[in-house]
């Protein structure tokens, strides 16, 4: 292999691969199609391997360029640390992709954020907020550094750390017929629910902890936010399996109301990252700041 492969033919293929077109890769790094193209054949000509198939317009990462993935990244953060090494006026310096499912995004992800800059002064963080399912997925992607989810994943992949934990609920509208009389998990045969979207770490919270004690439900509706999940369950649509957390300002104002269940209804955060990511001074102080952040959480109080 040649020994001249660069550092921009490095960021053009990382760029490719989260990307799928030459086109939006090249709006990515600010550079014309040709450039990419060019830098891209070079690459891989130095290499003797095609890095990707071409599938109609879009460049599928292959098992070749799978392999060259991790060291790409790994030597980009590198060279990242050493242009910064000598800036005296930053200790922890680089960007940090931070993605969140859900409830953590909402909840806890502000407070976590808030308390990390305010100690150690690094100010530059993306936080992405969505289900667990594709917060993992790019998370394989090298599209984020790490992640903070609900769910625990089994991905080969990713390596999960306990990081937290929260308590879920079962609200039902304030109007429920189930609120007259004296309650058992019993009393929610033939319940409505109103769920959230497959891949959200509180959907499969309730399908694995609260479904299996109940013989005939119904899905009323599949809902992508917190919020509508909520309104819906006030509105009286049926009831809803989700974080206390979450749900505490609606339970306040009384617009839903919590239906007890002797069940354990604990579930654990996880900190997930790459097995193969590179860990930067930054992503080890930032992980490390999660673990030690946890002892006197906001959710420690709240739980």
């Amino acid at each position: 292999m040649a020994s001249n492969i660069s550092l921009k033919q490095l960021k053009v293929f990382i760029a490719i691969t989260q990307h799928d077109t030459l086109t939006a890769a090249a709006e990515a790094l600010f550079l014309s199609k040709a450039a990419v193209s060019m830098a891209l054949s070079e690459l891989e000509k130095q290499i003797g391997h095609a890095l990707f198939d071409r599938v109609n317009n879009r460049l599928i990462l292959n098992q070749e360029g799978q392999k060259l993935l991790p060291l790409a990244d790994e030597l980009i953060e590198r060279a990242h640390t050493i242009e910064q090494l000598f800036d005296n006026d930053q200790a922890l310096s680089g960007q940090l992709r931070i993605g969140a499912s859900d409830t953590i995004g909402n909840q806890v992800a502000p407070y976590l954020l808030s308390d990390f800059r305010r100690d150690t002064q690094h100010h530059a963080q993306s936080l992405l907020i969505s289900n667990s399912a594709l917060i993992c997925e790019k998370l394989v992607d090298y599209e984020l550094d790490l992640a903070l989810i609900e769910g625990k994943t089994l991905h080969p992949q990713l390596i999960s750390h306990p990081f937290s934990q929260d308590e879920m609920c079962v609200v039902c509208s304030p109007d429920s017929p189930l609120l007259a009389q004296p309650f058992g998990i019993g009393d929610l045969e033939n319940s409505e629910w109103i769920l959230r979207e497959p891949g959200s770490g509180s959907r499969e919270f309730f399908l694995r902890v609260v479904a299996p004690r109940i013989e005939h439900w119904h899905e009323a509706f599949q809902l992508n936010t917190t919020e509508a999940l909520i309104n819906s369950v006030s509105a009286g649509l049926g009831l809803a399996c989700l974080s206390k957390l979450a749900a505490q300002p609606a339970l306040n104002d009384g617009r839903v109301v919590e239906l007890k269940l002797s069940l354990d209804m604990k579930r654990r955060y996880w900190l997930l990252v790459h097995k193969e990511k590179y860990q930067s001074p930054l992503l080890k102080t930032f992980i490390n700041y999660c673990h030690q952040w946890r002892k006197d959480s906001p959710l420690k109080s709240q739980n």
